[in-house]
C-alpha cells in the first residue's frame, strides 16, 4: 500500500496518536477554521503561517506540528470549507445531479478564494470525496459502468468550476442582477472591438450583433441550464445507448 501523505493522514485521523506529554493546545480543525475565516474575510492572499497563528494566539512554528506547510494547510482547507453534499431522497439521477452540480457551483462562487484551490488541489479529503461518492451513486443502477459513472461525474464538477470561474470574473459573484447583466455587456463590447472578423469571422459576428448587450445569461442564469441540460443530455443518451 502506497504510504499516506501526512497531511491526507491527518485528514482521516489516521495518524498514529501518542499519549506522551502535554495535551496539545490545537487541533487541525481548529487551525483550518482560523485559516478559512482569514480567507473568507480577506482572500486567499491573506491566509498565511503567521496571520492564522496569530488568530489563534500560537507562535507561527506551532502550527508546524499539525500542518508541514501553506501548501498542506491550502488542501485541508480546500475539504474543510466544502458543506454535506445534497440528499438524494426520491430524485431520480438527473434531478439530482442537476441540484448537486448547481450546489457544487454555488459553493464556489460563495467563498471564491475556492477558485484557485480547485484547480490546484485534486479532492483527497473525506468531504470532497463525499461529494463523489454521493454522484456516483446516483448513477448506480443507470447500467454504466464504472469509468462512465467516474467520468460523468469528473465533467459535472469541471463544468460547476468553469461556469462558477467565468461568472465570478465578469464580475457576477454576489452581485445584483443589473450588475451581473452590465458585466456580460462590457464584455461582449470588449470582445467586439478586439476580434478581426477575418480571423474570428464566428465569434466577431456574434459579439458584433450585440449578443451579450441584452444578455439575461448571467442574470436569470440561462447559460448555466444550457449548459448543464447538455451534459446530462450527453449523460442520459450514453445511459440509453443499447451496445456500450
Amino acid at each position: 500500500m502506497a504510504e499516506l501523505p501526512p497531511v491526507v493522514a491527518r485528514m482521516w485521523d489516521r495518524e498514529p496518536t501518542t499519549r506522551r506529554g502535554p495535551r496539545p493546545r490545537l487541533d487541525l480543525a481548529t487551525i483550518t477554521t482560523a485559516a478559512i475565516k482569514i480567507a473568507d474575510a480577506e482572500g486567499l492572499a491573506a491566509v498565511s503561517m503567521g496571520n492564522v497563528a496569530a488568530r489563534v494566539g500560537v507562535a507561527p512554528m506551532a502550527l508546524y506540528r499539525y500542518v508541514g506547510s501553506k501548501d498542506e494547510l491550502l488542501t485541508v482547507m480546500a475539504d474543510s470549507a466544502v458543506p454535506p453534499p445534497p440528499e438524494r431522497g426520491d430524485l431520480s439521477w438527473r434531478a439530482y445531479l442537476a441540484t448537486w452540480t448547481r450546489l457544487n457551483r454555488d459553493l464556489l462562487l460563495s467563498r471564491p478564494w475556492l477558485l484557485d484551490l480547485r484547480q490546484s488541489t485534486p479532492p483527497m479529503g473525506p468531504r470532497r470525496l463525499l461529494w463523489l461518492d454521493r454522484a456516483l451513486d446516483a448513477l448506480s443502477g443507470t447500467g454504466l459502468d464504472d469509468g462512465q459513472k467516474f467520468n460523468a461525474a469528473t465533467v459535472l464538477t469541471g463544468y460547476a468550476l468553469t461556469d462558477a470561474t467565468l461568472t465570478h470574473a465578469l464580475g457576477a459573484g454576489g452581485e445584483e442582477p443589473a450588475a451581473r447583466a452590465k458585466g456580460a455587456a462590457e464584455y461582449g463590447e470588449i470582445l467586439a472591438e478586439v476580434l478581426d472578423p477575418a480571423t474570428y469571422p464566428a465569434l466577431s459576428a456574434m459579439m458584433r450583433s450585440g449578443l451579450l448587450r441584452e444578455s439575461t445569461g448571467w442574470t436569470e442564469d440561462a447559460d448555466f441550464r444550457f449548459g448543464l441540460d447538455l451534459l446530462l443530455d450527453g449523460i442520459e443518451a450514453l445511459i440509453a445507448r443499447p451496445a456500450r
